[in-house]
């Protein structure tokens, strides 16, 4: 029996002006599903997931989330829907700590859910903000000023937030940028275990071969805005035309 796709794309399209900067995009994932989305800057893999996460409206095509129709749906609706996403730049609050920013994360989960109210700051939220940080290692930076954390330790803030309540569908955006060679590893499997630790799909773009072949069951490789690949990791970086196109643009990127 073939399972439901948890969320799908056919034929996503995104112009702006005359330049189409993707096309043709139909694609299917599935729920537990790890996949890497590789490509050169420019192929369209963030103009994919800004779609999807309702960012960018598509000028054509259709995205649907557990068989409903969400296409064009906003930011704050797909997030209730249970779609969730981190950013290349960390959208954290660097004057408040790292628990302060969890509490908020939780916070802002209830509000998607309509369940806000005056009582939101209670002991169990606070509780649940220390499960947050403790969930993805960061517990003992829970006192600490986020604007005085490294690199690697914030982006690793930013996608606990992203996985406050644990959201069916999460897309991180290029989670190592920024981050030292030294620490790429580490800082992916202390984000990618948790994750991979519950039913929820995980959906990354990333610019290293080497975190793609250890994190990502599958792979979809994009190019000039639509999509070149799409199946097994080590088929889809084995392709000649991935090779060609994609990972000699890629690999030191």
């Amino acid at each position: 029996m073939t399972q439901t796709p948890i969320l799908t794309t056919e034929g996503l399209e995104k112009r702006f002006g005359g330049v189409v900067a993707a096309r043709d995009i139909s694609v299917a994932l599935h729920a537990g599903e790890t996949v890497a989305v590789i490509g050169s800057n420019g192929a369209g893999k963030t103009t994919f997931v800004n779609m999807v996460t309702g960012y960018l409206k598509p000028s054509a095509g259709k995205i649907s989330f557990r068989g409903r129709d969400i296409t064009g749906m906003s930011p704050r609706d797909t997030a209730r829907a249970g779609i969730r996403r981190s950013f290349q730049i960390s959208q954290t609050f660097p004057e408040l700590t790292a628990l302060e920013n969890a509490m908020i994360a939780e916070i802002a989960a209830l509000e998607t859910k309509g369940s806000l109210s005056s009582h939101a700051i209670t002991d169990a939220r606070m509780h649940a903000a220390r499960g947050v940080l403790a969930r993805f290692g960061l517990e003992k930076f829970a006192d600490t000023r986020v604007a005085t954390l490294p690199q690697g330790v914030k982006k690793q803030l930013d996608i606990a937030m992203a996985a406050v309540d644990d959201p069916a569908v999460i897309l991180l955006d290029e989670p190592t940028s920024g981050v030292s060679v030294d620490e790429k590893i580490s800082m992916m499997e202390s984000v990618i275990t948790p994750l991979m630790n519950g039913e929820g799909t995980v959906l990354f773009i990333e610019h290293d071969m080497d975190i793609v072949s250890r994190f990502a069951s599958r792979t979809i490789a994009f190019y000039e805005g639509t999509i070149l690949a799409d199946g097994p990791t080590e088929e889809v970086l084995r392709n000649d035309e991935v090779r060609k196109y994609v990972i000699g643009g890629t690999a030191h990127a």
